[in-house]
């Protein structure tokens, strides 16, 4: 929307509201008046910000402005996102998101904002199930044989994760909650390398995470991979049995969004979701983010808000019965 139109509607109280609306196409259609930072709360070369460069250059296209990548990490993304969140909600400032967004705000004990309430949700990027992987030396093929063994020796194993309120805590926790409460021991480290040296030197036993961080161990023989996180087996790892066909109903799927802040007028959000929807679904898109391990997932704001409310609902309450928090 226009400055001068705002300031001349603030000016004159008695204006119908008929014209805010005849005012909101000409928005849209005016938008963008320059490029669009996209924050990425995150250092540079992982999944977050690889992704937002797979797809700038395209949607810079697609919307006839560039775009350009801030990555500001810190406090496991909070700075960048607490940045956006008192962005101008002008469709100028977004966030590249993932999943950890969500368990980020459901573990840390407070944030300087709201994940409802100071952002709006924008276009659904791409999902990515998790491999489910075993030291050499552990004796199991299938994710079944890998509950059925747990099961059978309560206590005696252990599982590693790259620290407290990680998606490798979070994604067994919910395979220990759904399997009926396995018994199996946290080892957390500082990071998901250290916790794949000890997983190859066989002194802890199970290891779930992302196909880039599993897949290239897995192949060099170092650890094996016997399941996968989505509900349906996946093109990343087609040849993996699922972890729901042991254990009906499980599902870990990492995710990626773009968000803007709170207030961004709905049509730059249908113009923004249209554009990144198109770019999402071309082929050499697809592609580049199949080879990160994850498949493109173009959707509506709607369907993204949905998202974000049911992931929110469902780890905020395996975090409360499994004890979940954040260091």
């Amino acid at each position: 929307m226009p400055a001068h139109f705002l300031a001349r509607a603030a000016r004159t109280a008695a204006l119908p509201l008929a014209l805010f609306a005849m005012a909101a196409p000409a928005a849209a259609q005016a938008y963008p008046q320059g490029p669009i930072t996209l924050v990425v709360p995150f250092p540079p070369g992982g999944s977050n910000d690889l992704f937002a460069r797979h797809m700038s250059k395209d949607l810079g296209d697609a919307l006839g402005q560039p775009i350009v990548i801030e990555n500001r990490p810190g406090a496991g993304g909070t700075m960048g996102a607490a940045l956006v969140s008192r962005a101008q909600p002008d469709g100028h400032t977004l966030m590249l998101v993932s999943s950890t967004f969500v368990t980020n705000a459901v573990t840390q004990a407070s944030t300087p904002f709201d994940i409802f309430k100071d952002f709006t949700p924008v276009a659904l990027l791409a999902k990515a199930p998790l491999i489910v992987t075993v030291n050499n030396d552990f004796p199991v093929r299938n994710p079944s044989e890998l509950v059925a063994l747990i099961r059978k020796n309560p206590g005696k194993y252990n599982y590693a994760s790259a620290g407290p309120g990680s998606l490798n805590q979070f994604s067994m926790e919910l395979l220990k909650s759904q399997a009926g409460g396995l018994d199996i021991t946290h080892v957390p480290y500082r990071g998901g390398g250290p916790a794949v040296n000890d997983m190859i030197g066989n002194r802890t036993q199970v290891y779930i995470t992302s196909a880039p961080a599993a897949l290239p161990t897995v192949r060099t023989g170092k650890i094996k991979a016997i399941g996968v996180t989505s509900l349906a087996p996946s093109p990343i790892a087609p040849d993996l049995p699922t972890v729901a066909s042991a254990v009906p109903g499980y599902e870990y799927q990492s995710w990626w969004a773009i968000l803007g802040p709170a207030g961004t007028p709905a049509p730059v959000v249908e113009k923004l979701n249209a554009a990144i929807n198109a770019v999402m679904t071309t082929p050499q898109i697809r592609e580049s983010f199949l080879r990160e391990g994850a498949q493109a997932t173009p959707g509506t704001p709607a369907e993204l808000a949905q998202l974000l409310s049911s992931e929110f609902a469902r780890f905020k309450k395996l975090a409360q019965d499994q004890h979940i928090v954040a260091q």
